[in-house]
């Protein structure tokens, strides 16, 4: 008998051979330059190794398609611009094994879901277009215009085109993501959900709000140059290394550093960069000034706190806010002042989790200065009221005169290498009027203005069998979306399910009646086509767009670039009916660009200034103190603290990562930095809290969520006692995700709150 899709979803609950060591108060150095080689030499062709780290982030090479940190404008290594996680990423793509009909044929769907995540993803490149037939237990190959036809049959027997869902990963490049919103508007849509709905949407919302534009301010030279760098909810060391380089270049012209975080992360304790000598053997160099220990969501509560300290001086003392700033840029000032008065110190500070000695520290190096910068990453954004969480910072920043200059301004620092291009060109389920006015104009049909599904929205049409149709360009889904066994369902009950990838991953497991798997290339790789090997182009976390080039040789002669699947989709699709000559772009992608050009703004002379060897920067109104937002001017808000309490026995749960994973690709079974090595099914504990449930380190205990009345389960985790606040706790993520409810989520943007999920622990 067939497993059920929500047995595929989760992962296998078994055990392999935990140790814990004290974690290391360093970061990079030896190790982590050892653990990389490790990586690249296991997976890596060894003609492969040196082509790769000579051109990964350099000007004219390609960009990693890791995280979306910024290449530095001038000064690149020539030893290697990357991270050890960026060659284990790199690792994880180019990978020398490749799979095909063979492997498909002697493992069954069944057989592969009864592997971890690890082995899934180390499995191999994949080779070939594969098809899983309605009924079938194995995949089996499928030529590629057959599984174009595939694809353009079903849905064009969609009852209405709202019953497809196309969702977008953030590692496409701008070309694929452009030709991809392009197809499904004209196919007559809106449903393209994104990557973004995951991790940064609470980000863009409350900065579209507040500031005129959903992106950071700050460019990497302003971090060089700030007085102080706050980092709020995010672990660089893990998730974005090189960011560690500039916070080392911040302490070096005197600036400082303060570390808001429920974990006492390695990454922002000390680091030693590993392409520096005498790094190497001093020691390094310690970044954190302060480290603050918040209980997990008391973000509001402690910068609540923080501002009401600063009001206090500001009216005692003066000149602790820019009066000039606020005069002149902003709006909201005296409702947003009168509403933080009606607040109590001391009860904001409780809330927060902090100690009264830890938070002066704080006050006493914000006081002064007017310099600042913010950065956050999804430790603030996965919560119900995520968006207040960034709001507050907001606050904080206007009060200061802290937007829109040098040294200062906001930085949210975005975990995919492409996700904020593609929302630049048009992935976008809400779309603005005037950027679907231009599409209009441009290529002759009206696309749709109903607001399309966001992920949340999706997983539930998909559910209730409102949406029929699943396309994924990229990504994991199953393992990146909440409620596991929820939202298996949902793509169950999907006629047909489409994934464009690299390599297998569990998704390509959990399936529709029918299933398609269709092979691309990666971004390292060379894209030869009509008029030659191509170029494509991304942007940062900062704004900047880049070019992006592969270098090597495809891994299989049957690898198409998602350029090519779009359009090969969007002509079996719509034929002769479509105003696009689909496979004209597929030829030539100065012909994509060229369009781009005249329907995304800030891409004048697109062509041409791609060129550039360091790429542009996209226009920026807050970095230039011109707010697009609805009083034209930058809005101080209001925003309530979170008013949920904890029921005898709970603890309040964040999902994170491992040191050997990003997002959902895991690279190893080691959390280096956190000393845990050899597990992933573990729950890190306040001693206390362990005490208080009469656990034991390494006691085997069951998860349970309760959430509107509906009871979630995680079974198999042993017990890990760690420094993280009282009545908290910390796990992996994919392995809770089956814990976070799908309909609890932040407002406004429908982040899913993977970070404050109420558990119980149950000792088995």
């Amino acid at each position: 008998m067939s497993k059920s899709p929500i047995d595929k979803a989760l992962t296998p609950e078994k055990f392999q051979n935990l140790k814990v060591k004290t974690p290391p108060s360093n970061t990079a150095g030896l190790g982590g330059l050892k653990a990389a080689t490790s990586h690249a030499v296991k997976y890596i062709k060894p003609g492969n190794i040196l082509k790769i780290t000579q051109n990964i982030n350099q000007k004219g090479g390609f960009d990693c398609p890791g995280c979306a940190w910024p290449d530095p404008d001038d000064d690149r290594s020539s030893l290697g611009e990357y991270c050890e996680n960026g060659l284990k990423a790199m690792a994880e793509e180019m990978q020398k094994t490749v799979i095909g009909r063979d492997f498909f044929a002697d493992n069954s769907v069944d057989e592969l879901s009864e592997w971890s995540d690890f082995e899934i993803g180390k499995s191999g490149r994949l080779a070939e277009p594969m098809y899983l037939p309605k009924g079938a237990t194995h995949y089996q190959p499928i030529s590629w215009n057959d599984a174009f036809k595939k694809v353009g049959n079903h849905l064009n027997s969609l009852s209405n085109p709202d019953e497809a869902v196309f969702y977008t990963s953030g590692r496409t490049t701008n070309e694929a993501a452009f030709l991809y919103q392009l197809f499904v508007r004209e196919f007559g849509t809106s449903n393209l959900p994104d990557c973004s709905n995951m991790c940064h949407e609470a980000s863009g919302s409350a900065l579209s709000e507040t500031l005129g534009i959903g992106k950071g301010s700050v460019t990497l030279e302003d971090l060089y140059k700030a007085e102080i760098v706050i980092v709020v909810g995010q672990n660089p060391g893990t998730n974005h290394p090189r960011m560690l380089s500039a916070l080392e270049k911040t302490k070096k012209n005197g600036g400082k550093i303060v570390a808001i975080n429920p974990l006492p992360e390695a990454g922002l304790m000390k680091f030693t960069d590993p392409q520096n000598p005498v790094k190497m053997l001093t020691g390094g160099t310690k970044l954190s000034d302060v480290f603050v220990p918040i209980t997990i969501n008391g973000d509001v509560a402690f910068f609540k706190a923080l501002l009401l300290k600063l009001l206090e001086r500001e009216e005692e003392k003066g000149g602790v806010f820019d009066k000039a700033f606020i005069k002149e840029y902003t709006n909201g000032y005296e409702g947003f002042i009168a509403d933080l008065k009606t607040y109590n110190f001391e009860d904001c500070l409780e809330a927060s989790g902090v100690s009264k000695e830890t938070f002066d520290e704080v006050f006493d190096l914000v006081l002064n200065r007017k310099k600042i910068i913010i950065c956050w990453a999804m430790g603030l954004t996965q919560h119900e009221n995520a968006v207040d969480n960034i709001r507050e910072l907001v606050n904080l920043l206007l009060l200061k005169g802290s937007i829109g200059k040098e040294g200062a301004g906001t930085c949210p620092v975005r975990g995919h290498s492409n996700v904020q291009g593609d929302r630049t060109v048009g992935i976008w389920e809400s779309a603005p009027q005037a950027f679907l006015d231009k599409i209009e104009a441009k290529y002759g049909f009206k696309p749709s203005t109903k607001h399309g599904y966001s992920v949340i929205d999706a997983i539930k049409a998909m559910y209730e069998k409102k949406a029929k149709l699943f396309f994924g360009l990229g990504g994991n889904f199953i393992s990146a979306v909440p409620d596991t066994a929820y939202s298996a369902q949902a793509l169950a009950n999907c006629n047909l399910t489409v994934h464009v990838s690299t390599k297998l991953n569990r998704s390509h497991l959990v399936t529709g009646k029918e299933a398609l798997i269709l092979p691309c290339l990666g971004r390292a790789e060379k894209d030869f086509q009509k008029t030659g090997v191509q170029t494509q182009s991304v942007e940062n976390s900062m704004g900047v767009v880049s070019s992006t080039k592969g270098v090597l040789e495809p891994c299989s002669d049957a690898l198409m670039s998602e350029v090519a699947v779009v359009c090969g989709i969007a002509h079996a699709t719509l034929k002769k009916r479509s105003k696009v000559d689909w496979l004209r772009y597929q030829e030539d992608y100065d012909l994509v660009r060229n369009d781009i050009e005249e329907v995304v703004d800030g891409f004048k002379d697109y062509n041409e200034r791609l060129q550039e060897p360091g790429g542009f920067y996209l226009p920026n109104g807050a970095r230039n103190r011109k707010f697009k937002t609805k009083t034209g001017k930058a809005n101080f808000t209001i925003n309530k603290l979170p008013s949920w309490k904890l029921k005898e026995a709970e603890l309040i749960m964040m999902t994170i990562r491992s040191h050997d994973q990003f997002n959902t690709t895991i690279y190893g079974m080691d959390d280096r930095y956190r000393g845990v090595f050899n597990e992933r099914r573990i729950i890190f504990m306040n001693r206390e809290d362990m005490k208080l449930r009469s656990l034991k380190e390494y006691d085997v205990v069951n998860l349970k969520s309760e959430y509107n009345g509906v009871i979630r389960e995680a079974n198999n985790f042993k017990v890990v006692g760690y420094s993280i606040p009282k009545n908290c706790c910390a796990t992996y993520f994919p392995e809770t995700n089956v814990l976070v409810p799908l309909d609890s989520f932040a407002h406004t943007a429908k982040t899913p709150a993977s970070k404050s999920v109420r558990i119980t622990v149950v000792k088995v």
